[in-house]
C-alpha cells in the first residue's frame, strides 16, 4: 500500500526537540584539541575566555556532553520559525524520471532567510547572560550575518559585522537588512583594524575572504571592552545548536516511517552539514543504521577534497587558536567570481575526523553546475534556494540519477539551507551566460598550502 506522504511535513511546537544533540558524545576518537598560539599547547577552556562567551567556551570543549537543554528564552524565539518543514520533492523526482524519493530539510523560513538563525539565537541569548555590551562577527554570504542582527536585535546587544568586500559589493540588501536591525556593517579587509591594514597595505585590491574577516571580528572584540567575538559556522559550538535541524528531520521522517539511505548537504564551513547529519551519524557511529553520508563542496574552495588535514589557524590574521582540521591554508582565497558562501580555507574540527576516519564522503563541483541545479529545481520545486543550498541540490540530483541507472528506490534527504533572493547578482551572472568557474590549480594552492604552520611535537 502506497504511502501517503504530504509535500511539506511540520512537527508541532510541542513536538519541537528540547535538547541540542552533541555529536562528539558518540564519536569512537574526538577531534584533535585546539592550540593555542602563544603556548604551542593545547588550550584550556579559560584561554577562550578573552574571545568567547563563558557559556559557549564551555560548551566549545565538551566533548561528553550528549545533550544539552535548550534555554527557554531560545525555545520561545525557535517557535516563531520553528519546526521547519520536512519536504518532499515530488517535481524533482518525476522530472529525474527516478525511483529514488527525495527529501529535504527547508531551513529558509525566516527572515534571514538561513539555517544560521538557529545558532545566532542562541550565541546572542549566552552574550546577554553574560552581561555583554554586545558582539563582532564576520560574514561571507551575508547570511549569517543577517541572522545574528536579527538575534541581536531581539536582546538589544550591539553588533559589529566586517562581511567579505566581495559579497558586500556584490549584495548591498543583505548590508541594509543587517542595518535595519541595528548592525554596523563593514567591508573586510578594512582600515579599522590592525589585521585589516596589514593585508590592504599587501595587497589593496584585496576582495576579502571568512579567514580575513575573521581576524578583523576578533581582533575588535579582544580589544573593546564588553565585547566578545562569535562565529556562524565551523566551531563545535555552532555544530551542537545547529543540531536541532537533523534532529527535527528524523522525527519528522519516523513519523513517515522513512529512514534515508544517503544524507546530503553543503560544506564550507560545516554548519549545516553538521546539524543535518547529526542525528544520523549518530546512528552510523553506534552500529543502529549506516546511511551515506555526503558532502558537497565547490571547486573553488575544495577543503574536503584538495586540503589537507593539519593544524591550522582558523583566520588570516594568526590571532585565533589552531584547529585541525582540513584546511587549504589560512591565506587561502578563493577566486573573486565564486558566488555564495562556502569560502572558508578551513572545515570543522568535528566534520574532519569523521571524514579522516571514513565515515563519510565529500565530492567538489564547478559553481555553473551547481547554478543550473539551482534552476531546475526553482522552477520544479517554487524556492528560489541560496547558492549554498543548491550544491546539496546538485549533489541530491546526481545521486537520485544514479539510482535511475540502478533501479534502486533509495531515500535521499538533502539540506535546503536558505532562500537565494538576496543573491540576484549572481543569478544574473548564470542566466545571462557571464558566471565561470574557476578551479584552483596545485601551483595556485601552494602558497597557501606552504604557510600552514608547524608546530613543535605536534606537527613537522
Amino acid at each position: 500500500m502506497k504511502k501517503n506522504v504530504p509535500h511539506r511535513l511540520y512537527l508541532t511546537e510541542e513536538q519541537m526537540p528540547k535538547q541540542w544533540y552533541n555529536l562528539r558524545a558518540d564519536m569512537k576518537e574526538q577531534p584533535a584539541p585546539i592550540i593555542n598560539p602563544a603556548t604551542g599547547k593545547p588550550a584550556a577552556v579559560e584561554d577562550l575566555y578573552p574571545v568567547f562567551c563563558e557559556e559557549l567556551a564551555k560548551q566549545e570543549m565538551d566533548g561528553t556532553t550528549r545533550y544539552f537543554d535548550i534555554p527557554e528564552e531560545v525555545l520561545d524565539i525557535y517557535k516563531i520559525y520553528r519546526p521547519s518543514p520536512l519536504c518532499r520533492a515530488y517535481n524533482l523526482e518525476k522530472a529525474l524520471d527516478t525511483p529514488a524519493k527525495i527529501y529535504y530539510k527547508f531551513e529558509g523560513n525566516n527572515t534571514s532567510g538561513s539555517h544560521k538563525l538557529n545558532s545566532a539565537v542562541a550565541q546572542a541569548y549566552y552574550a546577554k547572560q553574560q552581561g555583554l555590551k554586545g558582539v563582532t562577527t564576520e560574514t561571507g554570504a551575508g547570511q549569517w550575518g543577517t541572522a545574528l542582527a536579527e538575534a541581536c536585535s531581539y536582546f538589544g546587544l550591539d553588533l559589529e559585522v566586517y562581511m567579505v568586500k566581495v559579497s558586500y559589493n556584490q549584495k548591498p540588501f543583505r548590508k541594509n537588512i543587517m542595518e535595519t536591525f541595528g548592525a554596523n556593517v563593514f567591508a573586510s579587509p578594512s582600515d579599522r583594524t590592525e589585521a585589516g591594514r596589514k593585508i590592504l597595505a599587501e595587497d589593496p585590491e584585496n576582495s576579502g575572504s571568512l579567514g580575513c574577516a575573521i581576524s578583523e571580528a576578533v581582533e575588535r572584540a579582544v580589544t573593546s571592552d564588553g565585547y566578545r567575538y562569535v562565529l556562524g559556522s565551523v566551531l563545535n559550538q555552532v555544530l551542537l545548536h545547529q543540531s536541532i535541524i537533523g534532529l527535527e528531520a528524523k522525527q519528522a521522517m519516523e513519523m513517515l516511517d522513512e529512514y534515508p539511505d544517503i544524507v546530503v548537504g553543503c560544506a564550507g564551513g560545516g554548519s549545516n552539514l553538521g546539524g543535518l547529519i547529526a542525528p544520523f551519524m549518530q546512528d552510523k557511529l553506534t552500529g543502529k543504521s549506516d546511511p551515506r553520508i555526503v558532502a558537497i563542496e565547490p571547486a573553488s574552495c575544495p577543503s574536503f577534497t584538495r586540503g589537507v588535514y593539519k593544524y591550522d589557524f582558523c583566520d588570516t590574521g594568526k590571532i585565533t587558536p589552531m584547529a585541525k582540521m582540513y584546511t587549504l591554508g589560512c591565506t587561502f582565497k578563493p577566486s573573486a567570481n565564486h558566488a555564495g558562501g562556502l569560502r572558508y580555507h578551513g572545515m570543522s574540527p568535528i566534520l574532519s575526523k569523521l571524514y579522516a576516519d571514513g565515515y563519510m564522503e565529500a565530492s567538489a563541483v564547478e559553481q555553473t553546475k551547481v547554478f543550473e541545479a539551482a534552476v531546475q529545481f526553482a522552477k520544479l520545486e517554487t524556492i528560489l534556494p541560496a547558492p549554498e543550498s543548491a550544491h546539496a541540490i546538485k549533489g541530491a540530483i546526481d545521486e537520485a540519477l544514479k539510482c535511475k541507472e540502478s533501479g534502486e528506490a533509495k531515500t535521499i534527504l538533502f539540506g535546503l539551507t536558505g532562500t537565494g533572493y538576496f543573491d540576484m547578482t549572481a543569478y544574473a551572472a548564470y542566466n545571462e551566460g557571464r558566471m565561470s568557474d574557476h578551479i584552483p590549480t596545485d601551483e595556485e594552492l601552494k602558497p597557501s598550502m606552504d604557510a600552514i604552520p608547524s608546530i613543535p611535537g605536534i606537527q613537522d
